[in-house]
């Protein structure tokens, strides 16, 4: 059975569309908006958290959306194993939501950074990068002020010893320089897994690179990686 994706919407998101525009029109497969103030995913498989400025992050990106009722509903869902994918503002929320470890700090530039950059495969043991290799390097856009990932050091140090970092910055030889860093995230940490995998956390945005005809479909693999996984064994809420 085909994959049934929920995006959620907040005041301020501006990257629902475009992640609604890869699931249902580039992947063909049903797509449905979610209001913040809805309690109900419409039987989702899939949850998209995306990118934007929720609530005009105030406070500190992602802490007033943490607090939206379709969250409760979201924490369920991931609970029991569904699969969500939060993207740059969606990875800020999962971080306030506890869903994931860590904070996106302001970048290390204090600027607004919107660019291509690589980034190298550290895992494919999770739903969302099974069809990559690791090591191999993609190009995915970023377009965030406050991507600069941090945690403390027992939780880098156990991130790294359950295989839970799932990109990181690098050049296109795919050695992680500071260069090639856009935000001083520690360790280079593109993306991060929850700890029962199922939850993926990542401040570039894959749904913008999935059509050749825009230069670079890389985007791809993580929407087909969800959505084979899926379509073997679907979750529904």
């Amino acid at each position: 059975m085909a994959a049934r994706v929920a995006v959620l919407v907040f005041p301020g998101s501006n990257c629902d569309h475009d992640a609604y525009h890869a699931v249902k029109h580039v992947f063909g497969r049903d797509a449905h908006f979610v209001w913040h103030k809805d309690t109900d995913l419409g039987g989702a498989d899939l949850v998209v958290v995306p990118g934007g400025f929720s609530y005009g992050d105030y406070l500190r990106s992602g802490a007033i959306a943490r607090f939206s009722p379709v969250m409760r509903e979201v924490v369920k869902h991931a609970e029991r194993g569904g699969l969500v994918l939060g993207i740059c503002n969606g990875f800020q929320i999962l971080c306030e939501t506890g869903l994931l470890p860590g904070a996106l700090l302001r970048n290390a530039s204090l600027r607004f950074v919107c660019a291509d950059v690589n980034l190298r495969v550290e895992t494919t043991e999770s739903p969302f990068t099974s069809t990559l290799a690791a090591g191999q390097v993609i190009s995915i856009p970023v377009a965030h002020g406050d991507g600069n990932y941090f945690a403390e050091p027992d939780v880098i140090a156990r991130l790294e010893d359950e295989d839970r970092v799932v990109f990181r910055y690098c050049d296109t030889d795919g050695a992680l320089t500071a260069e090639a860093n856009p935000n001083g995230s520690t360790g280079n940490i593109a993306g991060i897994l929850g700890a029962g995998r199922n939850v993926l956390g990542m401040m570039p945005h894959p749904e913008r690179h999935v059509e050749a005809v825009l230069g670079c479909d890389d985007g791809r693999y993580l929407f087909e990686s969800a959505f084979a996984a899926l379509e073997g064994s679907a979750v529904r809420t």
